[in-house]
């Protein structure tokens, strides 16, 4: 079985790292990364921490528009898979990169199997809904991490060659938490105390695309009591020196992290600020209390379970929720039992049978 595997951003690293690990234990995979993140601290370094190989194509498309960088996708893409004949079209998420492999896989009539599938925000207005909506009704099997993204698709009419197989972040978690405890360094270089400082992300366009939101945002961190630290994507962190912002004693922006570092800042963190699918998955994994710094979540069962408090980016519904916000003693089980690489390859080699 030859399965073409296309990944472009950080989470798909860490997706495709759990799932790559089984794959080539008995079948062939052709790994294309189409450089959407492609600096060190956004992609390198996850193929060093994770043992990903390299990639057999490396398309670096680089920073654009939406439209720019998936067409460019597109036209990268499509000489690559005539060339190399595969079985299946592996994609993973929500990004333009998923939506790419997707849509060529179609075009040329290859089957694409979408890992995270069926996750839904009902808000049209983010650009990854769309790739969502889009790659779910082109994919012939659509692995989910839970039932409720069984019935999202079920109310679109799709129905055939859907499975609930649990997260593969879970996998990755599960595996490299404990390589987290034994070489991350993080803490100790920043100067941090367990559950003693606040941990922040922000990436959503609708979060650092607009100065002035941004800003605001930025402000509500300097604002707080506690030590937070937020590594920012490179793109914002450029705009941030551009708009000669000044951080609160309080606030420590840094480039981004690892893999490694950001599971072990995760766990220690007192609490996590965020506007990222992944790290509300991983904090509650970690027992972390998650703000959500969004109007909705596609990770619903957090918030259902008490652990994940959405409130937007409103600065007194975020200050009140970091000097209130309290989860419950227990924690359900979400996301699987840490096997579901396992059974997405099981599915895979079904379908070629």
């Amino acid at each position: 079985m030859i399965i073409l595997t296309v990944v472009g951003a950080r989470p798909q690293f860490v997706k495709a790292a759990a799932v790559s690990r089984v794959l080539r234990e008995k079948h062939t995979e052709v790994l294309v990364h189409t450089g959407q993140h492609y600096d060190d601290g956004m992609s390198k370094v996850f193929f060093r921490e994770l043992d990903i190989p390299e990639p057999d194509y490396n398309l670096e498309v680089g920073s654009a528009g939406h439209s720019v960088q998936t067409g460019e996708m597109l036209i990268r893409m499509e000489p690559i898979f005539e060339k190399e004949k595969p079985d299946w079209v592996l994609v993973y998420g929500d990004t333009n990169s998923t939506l790419a492999g997707a849509l060529t896989a179609s075009k040329l009539q290859i089957p694409t199997a979408h890992i995270e599938a069926g996750l839904r925000s009902f808000n049209r207005a983010m650009p990854e809904e769309i790739n969502r909506i889009l790659t779910d009704h082109v994919s012939r099997l659509l692995f989910c991490p839970a039932q409720k993204a069984v019935e999202n698709l079920r109310l679109e009419g799709v129905t055939s060659g859907v499975h609930v197989v649990g997260d593969v972040m879970y996998d990755a978690v599960l595996r490299y938490s404990a390589v987290a405890a034994e070489r991350s360094s993080i803490l100790g270089v920043l100067g941090l105390t367990p559950k003693q400082y606040l941990l922040a992300t922000v990436h959503r366009a609708a979060n650092v695309d607009d100065m002035e939101r941004l800003l605001d945002i930025l402000e509500t961190f300097s604002a707080l009591e506690e030590t937070v630290v937020f590594p920012v994507h490179p793109r914002t962190f450029k705009r941030i020196r551009a708009a000669g912002f000044s951080a609160g004693e309080n606030l420590k922006l840094m480039e981004p992290v690892g893999y490694l570092d950001m599971l072990w800042l995760e766990k220690n963190a007192r609490m996590i600020l965020t506007d990222s699918g992944g790290v509300q998955k991983e904090a509650y994994w970690f027992g972390t209390p998650c703000i959500t710094l969004r109007e909705e979540t596609e990770w619903v069962e957090t918030v259902q379970a008490g652990w994940n408090l959405v409130v937007g980016v409103e600065r007194g519904r975020i200050v009140d929720a970091v000097r209130n916000f309290s989860p419950p003693a227990s924690r359900p089980h979400l996301f699987g039992d840490g096997n579901a690489a396992q059974k997405i390859i099981r599915h895979l080699e079904d379908e070629c049978r």
